[in-house]
């Protein structure tokens, strides 16, 4: 079985039996080429049917060769076990050999968060006075007082926000196409309704972009490396020396709501993560928030 046949095949088994979205889709992809790319490298040029444990090993050995981090090297490995998992499943194996294959020993890096004080900051910084600033302005409030990813945010529709002072909520498709429903403040309501009913109403839309919430200045959808770029720029107009991203206002809300006495499994809830033990990363709490606590509501103290 030749590996490119066989990559279009795990493809398709992502797409209809997974339900995987297309950026899901894309990673595994790319991680399995990166096995095809070192199958090549080999004097045999070994199927992929024919790859061993030891083979895999050695493979992930190649990747570490490569100068790939820890966590890089387990995503890797995630994608080439799914791989197999499928060989297994259409019988093109008669065993896994990533089966026993043991997954790198990550070192979680918690990566910055912002203070309240610095995201009202970036906030402030935005230029009202132009078109985007307002779509801008709903952006970070959106971003932050949902604690979206940023493809989410890029693909949250007209039809999945729910405004109204009895509903206040929004629904959102994550990872996997999985959808959930995520309680939105009033900052992020007024910023939202600015946009949408004062501005945006003025943007010559493109077709099949109608429903989309945010749009560009040609009336297509937003991109994901606008987001970004938006975000450092406003860092660096705000003198926040932090090293920071979209998914810093993820981490932000999520802490945020942790060190206010929110309730672990709401924030998963809120988050979209499966597993408790995803959530937390993004519920570590500062040494000196810790101290005070202890202090305050310690007997002895």
């Amino acid at each position: 079985m030749d590996w490119p046949r066989v990559i279009k095949g795990f493809k398709t088994y992502l797409k209809l039996e997974r339900s995987l979205a297309a950026n899901s889709i894309e990673a595994y992809t790319r991680d399995l080429e990166k096995l095809y790319q070192y199958a090549d490298s080999l004097p045999a040029k070994p199927s992929p049917i024919k790859f061993t444990l030891t083979d895999l090993r050695n493979f992930i050995n190649w990747v570490n060769g490569l100068g790939v981090i820890p966590s890089t090297q387990s995503r890797i490995l995630s994608g080439i076990k799914a791989f197999y998992k499928y060989l297994l499943m259409d019988d093109l194996i008669a065993s896994d050999p990533s089966e026993l294959l043991e997954t790198p020993k990550i070192t979680r890096k918690l990566p910055d968060t912002l203070s309240i004080h610095e995201i009202n900051k970036m906030i402030a910084a935005i230029d009202l006075s132009k078109p985007e600033g307002g779509r801008n302005k709903a952006i970070l409030e959106v971003l932050y007082g949902c604690g979206l990813r940023v493809s989410e945010l890029t693909e949250l529709r007209l039809s999945n926000l729910y405004l109204d002072p009895d509903v206040e909520f929004i629904r959102v498709t994550g990872k996997g196409s999985k959808e959930r429903l995520v309680p939105i403040g009033g900052e992020a309501i007024k910023a939202l309704n600015i946009w949408i009913g004062q501005i945006r109403v003025h943007t010559p839309i493109q077709k099949g972009e109608e429903d989309l919430v945010f749009l560009n200045r040609r009336g297509k959808r937003l991109s994901r490396v606008y987001v970004f770029l938006l975000i450092k720029q406003l860092a660096e107009l705000t003198g926040i020396k932090k090293s920071i991203s979209p998914h810093t206002f993820r981490h932000s809300f999520a802490t945020h709501l942790v060190e206010g006495g929110a309730d672990l499994r709401a924030v998963q809830e809120m988050l979209g993560h499966e597993s408790i033990t995803t959530t937390e990363i993004y519920t570590h709490l500062d040494r000196e928030y810790l101290k005070s606590t202890i202090i305050e509501f310690h007997p002895r103290n």
